[in-house]
């Protein structure tokens, strides 16, 4: 086996477990302990199922209990029996891997990955839409009722946003600690038990729930770019994963789709856009199967059989060399990797960008919907509107796609910077005059709602390209992480009152980050263009000696 042992019940593909039983058990108690939450949903039926207010039940106590355990269970069933002992010299080259042609295997990964991206960015996004019902049922303070004595409706998104946040950096730690695969099933699961989020009578309840929620969303994002820069062919590496990446704007067309019809308070109400965490994650753990792990993330771990299992999978030659990978060799392996020598000059650029993200994302698109019903639109058409402007928008990811792809990586991130901050100028300049036209308002809508999703996708992509296979996970969770604490930062303000959440004044927040990031990437930005992972690294390192 190469000087490679495999651990018992390891198999050859990639796609094992480090303790397959325990993984099935908590997964079933995490399954059960939801479900023995969902019959006090049902019950307010004949209330608009609206909980506030209910007692907890203790058939909904046990479930509580069940779906703590089962999560806790299912972490400890993907965790390594030891601490991995640093970086191992493989001697199987992974330039085959980049040069490998597109196989049904590549199609698949990338099929499932988009389904992952969709049903997580579902979540983050959900909160634009159920914050009036939600606010409405517990008569919070917010937007459409800012005099209310009571605590205000932006803590709620504020949870889940600070929960990402926290998320992103641990899940970067996880992906590089545990694995890429083992990070998105943990992700996966917390998702499905998350879903009693949907449930909690109390405002306090629905504030706990977010932030663990958050924690698996913040880092599903990062952590799949990673597998499939890993991955992919370098040839189409980049187009790939910004157009899977598009699925976020995917995700704002399915909810807003889902608020204005069976989420709408004629039928089952806000509470419904948590409660299909249940089903999605469930979707996801069907479909792992099809999720094996990095073979880079294998051989720096000593794992060369597995990799090679992985390589073949792939359509790549499994060649022998004497020493590779050298190239990272001489780094470090923790975080703070990422801010010394030549990727301080690179985070600082990832991370303002990310920050405008952050700030335009939570800011700006965030408080739509509420804005768009203050200037008189009703909460079912908001949604519409919102919706339309992302339908409208969607097919521009493919060229944005393609210039990343085969023009040029680092000049589509900064022409897609250049778009919004001309549109979040044009509402800053306008202010609520901009209701005034429909065709205007649409026309300058679709540029935030679809050009704050590409702008993620194209700097997810980005992210996971321009650093080192042994901190990737954690360069891809630091910018996650970052785009998480500008909408902590926006959510904050709001929930303290500091600044009102009008469409003016959040443009503004939007567009001022955002055009410091494009100066500095400009600056520190390398180009990734149909480049070897390790020859970026390689110049990048060359570049400061």
């Amino acid at each position: 086996m190469s000087g490679t042992r495999l651990k018992r019940g390891r198999r050859f593909d990639g796609a094992s477990y480090e303790h397959p039983a325990a993984f099935r058990i908590g997964v079933g108690l995490t399954i059960l302990g939801v479900l023995l939450q969902l019959p006090m949903f049902y019950s307010a039926r004949s209330m608009h199922y609206q909980l506030a207010g209910m007692p907890v039940t203790g058939e909904m106590a046990i479930g509580m209990a069940l779906t703590v355990i089962g999560v806790g269970w299912t972490a400890y069933s993907l965790f390594p029996r030891r601490q991995p002992a640093g970086l191992h010299s493989s001697q199987i080259s992974v330039a085959p891997l980049d040069d490998a042609p597109i196989r049904p295997a590549h199609i698949a990964l990338l099929a499932v990955i988009a389904v992952a991206i969709t049903i997580d960015v579902m979540k983050p996004v959900a909160f634009a839409f159920l914050t009036p019902g939600a606010a409405s049922e517990y008569g919070l303070r917010g937007p459409l009722n800012p005099h209310a004595h009571a605590l205000p409706i932006g803590l709620y998104p504020l949870s889940g946003i600070g929960g990402t946040m926290a998320g992103s950096f641990l899940w970067g730690w996880l992906g590089d600690r545990i694995g890429r695969r083992a990070s998105i099933l943990l992700s996966a699961v917390i998702f499905i038990a998350t879903s009693c989020c949907g449930t909690m009578p109390e405002y306090w309840m629905n504030l706990v729930t977010c932030f663990i929620m958050g924690l698996g969303v913040g880092g599903m994002l990062p952590i799949t770019f990673t597998l499939l820069s890993e991955t992919v062919p370098r040839k189409h590496r980049g187009w790939m994963m910004v157009l899977i990446g598009s699925d976020i704007a995917g995700a704002y067309i399915i909810v807003s789709w889902l608020a204005a019809t069976w989420a709408s308070p004629e039928h089952f109400g806000w509470r419904l856009l948590w409660l299909i965490g249940l089903p999605t994650g469930l979707i996801l753990l069907v479909l792992n199967r099809w999720i094996p792990e990095s073979p880079r993330f294998l051989l720096q771990h000593g794992r060369a059989e597995e990799a090679r299992a992985v390589m073949r999978r792939y359509g790549a030659e499994v060649v022998e060399t004497e020493s590779e990978p050298s190239v990272e060799q001489r780094l470090r392996s923790g975080s703070a990797q990422l801010f010394t020598g030549p990727f301080l000059g690179l985070s600082a650029a990832i991370v303002l960008l990310a920050v405008s993200i952050g700030t335009t994302q939570y800011g700006f698109q965030q408080w739509m919907p509420s804005n768009l019903q203050r200037l008189g639109f009703s909460e079912a058409n908001a949604s519409i509107v919102l919706r339309n402007a992302a339908i409208i928008g969607f097919p521009l990811s493919v060229p944005i796609a393609l210039l990343y792809g085969f023009w040029s990586s680092k000049k589509t991130v900064i022409l897609v910077g250049a778009l919004m901050s001309a549109a979040l100028a044009a509402f800053a300049i306008l202010g609520d005059h901009v209701a005034d036209n429909h065709a205007l308002l649409y026309t300058l809508l679709v540029v935030p709602v679809w050009g704050i999703s590409i702008l993620n996708s194209v700097l997810a992509a980005y992210t996971a390209e321009v650093y080192p296979t042994v901190v990737r996970a954690r360069g891809s969770g630091l910018s996650a992480g970052a785009t998480k604490a500008g909408g902590v930062f926006i959510l904050a303000t709001v929930a303290m009152a500091i600044a009102a959440p009008s469409s003016r004044v959040t443009a503004v927040l939007g567009v001022v980050p955002l055009a410091l990031a494009i100066v500095a990437l400009i600056a520190f930005g390398p180009e990734t263009r149909h480049r070897q992972l390790e020859s970026i690294t390689a110049a990048e390192l060359l570049r400061t000696h």
